[in-house]
């Protein structure tokens, strides 16, 4: 399992939260292990997930269209939520990039607390 996590966390930036599963002992030393950019939690400013896309941007958004009408099942909500995303990927993932680029600003003028409305 740590060969195939390693060959993600080569191409991608992986962002944790504060969540206690997050900080936890074990999770934290298998990402030292295995990204070689790991902040450490102690780091972490505490509104992090401003500077996340999926946190700001995507997650509100897909809610609301996948949950618009009720779900009967598991099998449902994947197949909404995978149709729902084919229609929107481009849009969110470019106004969300527009966004980002001033978030980390943002962060550092709120001394790492919370800036979402401030952007």
């Amino acid at each position: 399992m740590t060969e195939s996590l390693h060959h993600y966390f080569t191409k991608f930036t992986f962002q944790q939260d504060g969540a206690p599963a997050h900080r936890a002992c074990e999770t934290v030393q298998l990402l030292k292990q295995m990204t070689p950019d790991f902040i450490p939690p102690t780091l972490w400013p505490p509104s992090s997930p401003d500077l996340n896309l999926v946190d700001y941007a995507v997650l509100e958004i897909m809610q609301e269209r996948v949950y618009k009408k009720k779900i009967k099942d598991v099998g449902e909500l994947c197949q909404r939520t995978v149709e729902e995303w084919e229609q929107l990927r481009q849009q969110v993932i470019d106004n969300a990039t527009r966004q980002w680029r001033r978030r980390p600003q943002g962060c550092v003028d709120a001394g790492g607390g919370q800036f979402e409305h401030s952007v």
